[in-house]
C-alpha cells in the first residue's frame, strides 16, 4: 500500500510485512531503534531540531513548516515533541493496513 502524505513524501507501507517476518517483539523494537535514531540524546524526545538535523543527515529537504506538521500529527501530550509513545502510535496511525489487519499487541 503507498500512502501519499501531504508533505509530498510517497510513505510504501512494510509495516504488515515486517511484523509478518519479525513478529510482534521484534517490529516494536525496529520502532523503538527508529526512535533513538531520531531523538534528540539530551532529551530524550524527537524534537524538531532533531527531526531537522536526522532529515538533512537522510539527504531529504523537508521545509520547516512540515517538520512542524509531522511533530504536531504524533504530539499527543502537547509539549511541541515526540516521546517514545508517542512516536510509535504515530507509526502504527500511518500504517493503516496494519490496524485493519487485526494485529494484537
Amino acid at each position: 500500500m503507498n500512502l501519499d502524505l501531504e508533505f509530498g513524501f510517497e510513505f510504501e507501507d512494510h509495516f504488515p510485512s515486517m511484523v509478518a517476518s519479525m513478529g510482534t517483539e521484534g517490529f516494536i523494537g525496529e520502532l523503538q531503534n527508529g526512535f533513538q535514531l531520531l531523538m534528540d540524546v539530551s532529551k530524550g524526545l524527537i524534537t524538531f531540531e532533531s527531526l531537522k538535523m536526522n532529515t538533512m543527515l537522510l539527504g531529504l529537504e523537508v521545509r520547516d513548516d512540515e517538520l512542524v506538521c509531522m511533530l504536531m500529527e504524533g504530539d499527543l501530550d502537547g509539549d511541541g515533541a515526540l516521546n517514545q509513545m508517542e512516536f510509535c502510535i504515530l507509526m502504527f496511525r500511518l500504517s493503516p493496513a496494519l490496524m485493519d489487519a487485526g494485529y494484537s499487541y
